[in-house]
């Protein structure tokens, strides 16, 4: 196990109608006017909108709104976003939805403050400061409403890149009410579970030797999720699905199961291509990256990969021939995300194969493109063979 400071200072309210604590928690945590930031409107249909809204009002404080904000989020909103804060006087930003919306209000939120582009902190830099964000969290997925870390696209070049991780990204609190995900289509839930899976999946596959405690906390999060998200897709009313699913997407991402041990991240990295080319959703993104890697470089240590098959995936252990055992876990993975409507070809989510090499040179042009990885170290053709595995031919 590799030495490890952790620092997860979020204060989580969980459970049904915990949203009539958001005004209280806003002023626990200093916000005397905020910038409230959502997506298409779905928070208006499930009730969120309305239970914040009238929360905010109880407690006398005033908001400000950006809605609008778009799957695999641009920086346009960001640009937006800072300069109504300035304009409005707010010192707390508070995103109410998924990802998308809370990655947008981290990314504000350290904009504000600073003299310079906030794409700085994508590029080349850690803030030093930044305004408060809380989360009212409306789709279990991404983890964000934890993480020490936002993904932006910035439009001029197309760039999709995750910034430098500071813990000043931490939300100062989350609400999280599960019932507001009842709602969601089958699709995106099944996106979400697919997310936090992956992020599992970076933390899991390492070279870290003696990791039997996060490896324990890592499986029965799969195991968890692997189970709770059939359920909430075939019966969506189903609250204690929502509620395993949610609160498995925190702990997949806040970095409990991922101290002391080396993380990968070649998938996220593979995956933020085809989203920033293509538009794809992130989470269908990474089904159809995620078994191509696993192929790919699962000969490195056929064994960690083995011990997937046996303790997830379910599968009986090979002693003469473990990679018949990895590669049976990686076949059942793919087959469990087809059963939840999961795409694992290139194909079905619109990609061109012709482009894999024009995304391998876009991936060039981040700060340390390549290599990538930390099991295994990605070259450019690296990476486009992984991406070759994904055409399904």
């Amino acid at each position: 196990m590799e030495r490890f400071n952790f620092y997860a200072p979020t204060y989580f309210a969980f459970g049904k109608g915990q949203a009539e604590q958001t005004g209280e928690l806003v002023r626990r945590f200093g916000g005397t006017r905020v910038l409230l930031v959502y997506g298409g409107g779905s928070i208006k249909r499930n009730g969120a909108y309305d239970d914040v809204t009238a929360s905010l009002k109880a407690a006398g404080i005033p908001w400000a709104e950006l809605g609008g904000i778009q799957p695999n989020p641009r920086s346009g909103k960001v640009y937006e976003g800072i300069e109504l804060c300035r304009r409005e006087g707010v010192d707390f930003i508070l995103p109410v939805g998924g990802g998308s919306a809370i990655d947008t209000a981290k990314a504000i939120a350290v904009g504000v403050p600073y003299d310079g582009d906030f794409w700085d902190f994508f590029s080349k830099k850690a803030p030093e400061k930044t305004l408060p964000v809380g989360v009212v969290l409306t789709i279990a997925a991404t983890g964000s409403e934890s993480s020490n870390a936002t993904v932006i696209t910035k439009e001029e070049g197309n760039l999709k890149w995750g910034n430098v991780k500071s813990d000043l990204y931490r939300p100062a609190f989350a609400v999280m009410d599960p019932a507001y995900t009842c709602s969601l289509p089958a699709y995106q839930t099944a996106c979400g579970a697919t997310d936090m899976l992956s992020h599992i999946f970076e933390r899991y596959f390492t070279n870290t030797e003696h990791v039997d405690v996060t490896d324990r906390l890592c499986e029965g999060l799969m195991q968890t999720i692997l189970t709770a998200a059939p359920q909430a897709i075939a019966h969506p009313e189903d609250y204690d699905a929502r509620a395993e699913l949610m609160w498995a997407g925190t702990l997949a991402h806040n970095d409990t199961c991922g101290v002391g041990r080396v993380q990968d991240w070649a998938s996220h990295q593979i995956e933020h291509e085809l989203s920033a080319f293509f538009d794809c959703a992130h989470g269908a993104g990474l089904a159809v990256v995620t078994p191509a890697w696993m192929r790919y470089v699962m000969a490195h240590n056929y064994m960690r990969f083995a011990q997937f098959a046996v303790r997830v995936m379910g599968c009986q252990m090979d002693f003469a021939c473990p990679e018949n055992t990895a590669r049976e876990g990686v076949d059942r993975l793919e087959s469990w995300l087809r059963s939840i409507g999961m795409p694992t070809t290139l194909a079905e989510i619109g990609a061109d194969p012709a482009m894999i090499p024009e995304m391998a040179a876009h991936r060039a042009q981040k700060p340390n493109g390549f290599p990538f990885g930390q099991f295994m170290k990605i070259y450019p053709e690296d990476m486009e063979a992984i991406l070759r595995l994904a055409v399904g031919e």
